[in-house]
């Protein structure tokens, strides 16, 4: 601690370092003398003061050289040598002074003091403070490098120009090539900085793009939320319900076993009465007595096995009649209570997939058997109301009453020839998108090759480039005969791995705005097929292709 306090009192104000022969003015305050040379040298024109107690003086002051201190500053560096970080001294002070230049030609480091007494003409070359001076010098004649040959790239001397491997060559001072070099280099720094500037912008634009995206998954976390919360707060209801039309239930069948218990308690009571009498007889002694009975009471002790086969029917009818839980109630209330809440969340939100927005894969949720997706997002329509254009129609495809389902047909259908209509097996939607995210749904057959997409108005009617995805107007899914499935735009094919067997209903979405169409696969759980991105300049119609016998293809 000690040691601290005494370098702060040997620190020069000025330059922060350990006095480096230390002077003294009159108002008593200490620099190096260098450093106080420099601050004095600035002043002059409104006098000259002590930058630390700002004490003027009408002349320029006498430097008063501090002995005391400089003994005790070798003192403390003799004793610290640790602490001793000159750098590169002058090589004409007697104690270590910081260097300002070096002279090549002298081969000598420079204090600001000798500096101003050294020779400047020009073969005294001055750089910044070096002990490298051997690198500043040529390595064959051991002269000062003055000179730059652009042809070989080396910085040479005198002699390599004018006798050596360098003479004849285009060479230049150092000066205009570290000229040209920073020219050089300053018009890479422009692009490097432009290029930086175009990094910085896209970092704030993927940060832009990260709030947005907290901002969306905010908002639809408290859409899903709410969603879930609801159906929650419904299937709680819902139980209640049910658990209530069983209690129900519960309560009056145990009100029949009870009433049904009863009247056989009463029958066991009767039986019992006359169990008792006909054993007081059989205890009796006299046979007078016994023999004297009335036999109407024998009869009615002695019902006949037709008698008792009545009696047991009667009393399994009125066990049936106290029959069991309605199970097929309760299923009803339960299936039309879920029926309910699916219907109504459906309303309250339409089913996509979270990638849609995320960019995440996602299966619908399963509720009971009814298929319906936990995942709905605001601002999706369904097109479950589009229907076929028979004037699209080739003529060897059938069109069904509704509109929704196209058939291949071996007959000709004998429609009109218009330029609205196909020449192969395809037909369009009547309704098209120019705007906005819709979904629709389509099942295909099993048997035959089929084809289901969006494509412009403006495709071609006639011809292999009239097909679905053989040209830049279309994008289609394509199921060929041996059940492999591909997808197709512009003639360009991808192959989609194999699907399960089962894989007969397909979910379509288009975000006209983003360029995307995708495919999906209504599977357990739902599969993603492939997302086309696209610019697209004109309203997209849904179109279908079959081809071959008992081909079909319907939207849902």
């Amino acid at each position: 601690m000690a040691s601290a306090d005494l370098r702060d009192e040997l620190t020069c104000s000025i330059c922060l370092n350990i006095y480096t022969d230390p002077v003294t003015l009159t108002c008593g305050h200490s620099y190096c003398r260098v450093c106080i040379d420099n601050v004095l040298d600035t002043q002059g024109v409104r006098g000259y003061s002590c930058p630390e107690c700002r004490q003027l003086f009408n002349t320029r002051p006498d430097l008063q050289r501090a002995v005391t201190l400089r003994n005790i500053v070798g003192s403390f560096l003799s004793t610290h040598p640790e602490q001793e970080e000159v750098g590169i001294s002058c090589t004409y002070c007697d104690s270590p002074v910081p260097a300002a230049k070096t002279c090549l030609h002298c081969e000598a480091s420079l204090c600001n003091k000798h500096l101003k007494k050294h020779s400047q003409s020009a073969e005294h070359v001055l750089t910044e403070p070096t002990t490298s001076l051997g690198d500043r010098k040529c390595s064959v004649h051991k002269e000062i490098l003055k000179y730059y040959c652009s042809e070989d790239a080396a910085c040479i001397c005198v002699s390599c120009s004018l006798a050596g491997e360098h003479r004849g060559h285009a060479v230049e001072t150092l000066n205009e090539a570290s000229e040209k070099k920073k020219e050089k280099l300053r018009n890479i720094l422009q692009k490097l900085t432009l290029k930086r500037e175009e990094a910085e912008k896209r970092v704030q634009s993927l940060q832009d793009l990260r709030r947005e995206v907290s901002g969306k998954a905010a908002g639809v976390t408290e859409e899903v939320t709410a969603l879930i919360r609801g159906i929650r707060e419904q299937l709680e209801a819902l139980e209640q319900r049910v658990l209530s039309e069983i209690s129900r239930q519960e309560e009056q069948v145990s009100l029949r076993v009870s009433d049904l218990i009863r009247q056989l308690e009463i029958k066991k009571e009767d039986l019992s009465r006359k169990m008792g009498h006909i054993e007081e007889l059989c205890n009796m002694m006299d046979p007078l007595t016994v023999l004297q009975g009335r036999e109407s009471d024998s009869a009615d002790y002695c019902d006949t096995e037709e008698g008792d086969n009545e009696d047991r029917e009667r009393d399994d009818n009125k066990v049936r009649a106290v029959g069991d839980l309605d199970v097929g109630l309760i299923s009803v209330t339960l299936h039309s209570g879920l029926a309910g809440i699916v219907t109504q969340s459906i309303k309250r939100q339409r089913h996509v997939p979270a990638n849609i927005l995320l960019g995440v894969n996602t299966a619908s949720d399963m509720l009971l058997g009814v298929n319906t997706a936990s995942d709905m997002l605001l601002g999706v329509n369904t097109a479950s109301d589009m229907l076929l254009g028979v004037n699209t129609a080739a003529n060897d495809v059938t069109v069904s009453g509704d509109m929704k389902t196209v058939s291949w047909s071996g007959i000709k259908q004998r429609r009109p020839v218009t330029p609205e209509r196909f020449q192969s097996e395809q037909v369009l939607s009547s309704r098209s998108f120019s705007s906005g995210r819709h979904y629709w749904e389509v099942g295909g057959s099993e048997s035959g090759g089929w084809a289901v997409g969006m494509a412009y108005r403006s495709i071609a009617r006639e011809g292999d480039k009239s097909l679905i995805g053989c040209n830049n107007k279309s994008w289609g899914l394509w199921r060929s005969f041996n059940n492999q499935y591909y997808v197709i735009h512009d003639s360009k094919v991808i192959e989609l791995p194999p699907l399960p067997p089962s894989s007969r209903r397909f979910w379509i979405f288009l975000d006209y705005e983003a360029g995307r169409l995708s495919f999906y696969d209504l599977c357990d759980p739902i599969r993603h097929l492939h997302t086309f991105t696209a610019t697209f300049t004109e309203p997209l119609h849904a179109i279908f292709w079959v081809y071959r016998d008992n081909t079909w293809l319907r939207m849902y």
